[in-house]
């Protein structure tokens, strides 16, 4: 029975493995850079930055630009090991 549902039972593991965690935690999710930012506040409180960001795109779109890196390095990833196991099955023929 679970060879002729395996696909189901896969994209059924996948959904509950997105959705489980976003109904079980309550909370934020902050960042590296916020929890640095107040420890500094914390060790020094006369602290200026000497850089600030030319673009601060809202939250949102930062986590659509961090997600779309995280695809296209992935995807990158992804082809060079289809690239060596293609020529490498190629040789061995």
């Amino acid at each position: 029975m679970f060879k002729r549902y395996r696909n189901t039972w896969i994209v059924v593991a996948v959904i509950l493995l997105a959705v489980l965690p976003l109904a079980l935690v309550n909370g934020e999710f902050g960042g590296a850079d916020g929890q640095a930012e107040e420890i500094i506040a914390t060790v020094d409180p006369a602290y200026e930055p000497w850089f600030s960001s030319l673009l601060s795109p809202p939250g949102e779109t930062e986590s659509m630009l961090f997600a779309l890196q995280a695809a296209l390095g992935a995807g990158f990833i992804g082809y060079v090991i289809g690239l060596f196991r293609g020529k490498a099955s190629r040789n061995k023929s």
